[in-house]
């Protein structure tokens, strides 16, 4: 299965070096991740529940770091992983550069003080929630 997924994470209030983007400090709260597979999304979002893996993209450091809460997909054939930050950016307050080094986005990691709102937008885009046997 090809196309875009939504991880929502909780985490306390810390200071991560993210790669490349270095030190950034994160607030106590929800953050919502945009990404694609275009490969296969159960294997990308297997990889993200992995506690050992190497740390290879921005949302690993912040893995490390934070307790997954839900993840949410949506199969296409196309990449739509841009399209969905920007709905997300237009609401959530986003932490510059995460997850868009190879994008013209400003983010792809999204900040809220309550996971509901990170959900509804999620469905709202017609966003199925994961489930392990997916």
């Amino acid at each position: 299965m090809k196309g875009s997924y939504v991880i929502i994470a909780s985490m306390k209030k810390t200071r991560i070096r993210i790669g490349k983007i270095g030190e950034i400090d994160f607030k106590e709260g929800y953050y919502a991740y945009v990404g694609s597979a275009m490969n296969s999304i159960e294997a990308r979002i297997g990889r993200h529940l992995r506690k050992n893996k190497k740390l290879r993209w921005h949302i690993d450091y912040l893995l490390k770091h934070a307790k997954i809460e839900k993840i949410f997909y949506k199969e296409s054939e196309e990449k739509e992983e841009c399209d969905i930050a920007r709905e997300f950016s237009s609401i959530f307050e986003s932490i510059p550069k995460f997850g868009a080094s190879d994008c013209k986005c400003k983010s792809h990691l999204f900040y809220s003080e309550e996971i509901g709102l990170l959900e509804e937008l999620a469905k709202k885009l017609g966003m199925k929630e994961w489930h392990s046997k997916n």
